[in-house]
């Protein structure tokens, strides 16, 4: 029984290895080559080899200096995508944790239909909202700043975080406001020393999500901002395509530096994500 056991055991790992290596190295192969376009001198960026004869840091010094007119305003743009992702990032907690604490905890009337309302915009391609919501930035005189990408973020993230929180609100334990109520807690103090501390996991799960969904945005940066210094860096990367002849090892080095914070942003909470982003998906 023990040795039968055992080869089945073994059977299944080596077939977890036989799907998983392939799936692990089609997916690291882009990164690969990300860091092989990132350390190669210029003349030998395309020349098909598996590993540059001469690797260089040259790239990373001309970005980091904005030695490349391309480069002109790479920390500030960089600063611009931290700026945006961060305030997404928190102005959607803001409204989500408000709105599932409300809906959840308070039981404000009507607050299950408008949550239901906001998620039926996902029905809706995020592309196809893209032009309204220039049209609408430019009606109330946000255009070309950076406030008009936040809000437009915000707006796409929201509904989601909103759902995500009310489903773990659910989880917490009715008890708990029944007993601080009774101590006299008003819905302030409730929100501030019960909810909140209950559901750090969840909000912080959220917040991350929110921040790298600003952080990877093309599409409505692009159209909400065309000042060169309001851009975000992920928008000024398309820059580079616009020449006859793109310095690619240029393009893939800032590339690779621009996905570092996300990277870190993302290990530094991942024990929250899973967890808190599927937080009451299973009713107990």
């Amino acid at each position: 029984m023990s040795a039968g056991i055992t080869w089945r055991k073994v059977s299944t790992e080596a077939k977890l290895l036989l799907i998983g290596v392939p799936v692990a190295i089609w997916t690291l192969l882009p990164i690969y080559h990300l860091v092989l376009f990132a350390i190669s001198p210029k003349d030998s960026a395309m020349s098909g080899h598996l590993w540059p004869e001469h690797p260089t840091i040259r790239n990373f010094v001309i970005v980091f200096t904005q030695q490349h007119h391309y480069l002109e305003y790479f920390w500030r743009q960089m600063w611009n995508s931290l700026f945006i992702a961060v305030a997404v990032g928190v102005l959607t907690l803001f409204v989500a944790t408000g709105a599932a604490f409300a809906i959840s905890r308070l039981r404000v009337k009507g607050g299950r239909a408008v949550m239901n309302l906001a998620l039926l915009t996902y029905f809706i391609p995020a592309a196809f909202l893209a032009v309204p919501m220039y049209k609408t930035m430019g009606v109330y005189g946000l255009l070309n700043t950076q406030w008009a990408l936040i809000l437009a973020m915000m707006a796409i993230a929201a509904p989601y975080a909103i759902w995500v929180l009310k489903q773990a609100s659910d989880k917490l334990p009715v008890e708990l406001d029944e007993a601080a109520r009774i101590d006299g807690a008003s819905p302030l103090q409730l929100f501030r020393l019960v909810y909140l501390p209950l559901m750090m996991p969840s909000l912080v799960a959220v917040g991350t999500y929110a921040l790298l969904l600003a952080w990877n945005e093309y599409l409505y940066a692009f159209l909400l901002l065309s000042n060169d210094q309001q851009l975000t860096l992920g928008v000024a990367l398309g820059n580079f395509l616009a020449a006859d002849d793109s310095p690619w090892e240029l393009l893939m080095t800032t590339g690779l530096i621009y996905a570092l914070p996300p990277a870190a942003i993302y290990y530094a909470f991942k024990r929250y994500m899973v967890g808190g982003l599927t937080a009451g998906a299973v009713k107990s």
